[in-house]
């Protein structure tokens, strides 16, 4: 940290819990059993893309992680703040930050996961999250953006101050992300419903649609969902836990 207290970087301190990766182990070995399995048995044609599909979707998962763990961090200098992602890199000057917020992460997250996350602000209304930068990493994520906003006021050629114009952008930001984050959970449970279907379809020898009914239904109901949603919530917005940086 230098003398005036602005440059800091946030890396991995703490690994993961262990439970987390032993589940998706299981989960991984377990889909390429299946995989096998299936591939070898009399029903191979009917299922020959269901189980790699799922494969690939855990290979992806463990690598995020991974990637997660061992790639990103947050690095903040008197020039602005720099986030390194899984794979990409996104650098904002100063000027170009309206705020930095912790806010609470998606429910559902368990306590084996970060509960607070933190988030900058541009001037459009977008947020990016700021890896490492949150409660599992950190023992007091809020008290350590309001250090670092603090330290960082002499940097700006602007004052930490609301702008209704973009309070407004952040806002209709939220409901969007709500309702697609709700609209993706309703797609996921609509596939895990057709796979059930595709399943007892097959044991029954009635004919199927594998693609349409597992592809496309699952798909075509989140988005549906997700529309409704986003538009239900522009006019009465979701409350969320959030805690913002001081101004």
């Amino acid at each position: 940290m230098d003398e005036g207290g602005v440059e800091r970087e946030y890396r991995r301190r703490r690994n993961p819990p262990l439970g987390q990766f032993l589940l998706l182990g299981l989960i991984l070995l377990n889909a390429l059993i299946q995989t096998g399995r299936l591939s070898a048995g009399p029903d191979a044609s009917r299922f020959r893309w269901e189980p790699p599909f799922i494969v690939g979707l855990l290979v992806l998962a463990v690598a995020r992680i991974a990637l997660e763990q061992f790639r990103a961090y947050t690095r903040v200098t008197t020039a602005g703040i720099t986030a390194q992602g899984p794979l990409r890199s996104r650098t904002w000057a100063w000027s170009e930050v309206y705020d930095i917020r912790v806010e609470q992460a998606p429910r559902g997250s368990g306590r084996t996961t970060p509960q607070w996350l933190t988030y900058l602000y541009d001037f459009e209304g977008r947020r990016f999250l700021l890896w490492h930068l949150n409660d599992w990493q950190l023992d007091d994520p809020y008290a350590e953006v309001a250090e670092l906003c603090l330290a960082a006021a002499p940097h700006r050629s602007l004052t930490w101050e609301r702008r209704p114009d973009v309070e407004e952008r952040i806002r209709q930001g939220a409901v969007r992300r709500r309702a697609w984050t709700w609209g993706a959970c309703g797609g996921v449970v609509v596939f895990f419903l057709a796979f059930v279907v595709d399943i007892w379809r097959v044991v029954v020898g009635r004919p199927d649609h594998p693609f349409v009914l597992m592809l496309v239904v699952p798909l075509a109901s989140g988005v549906v969902l997700s529309a409704v949603l986003q538009w239900f919530w522009s006019t009465r917005p979701p409350r969320s836990g959030v805690a913002q940086g001081p101004n």
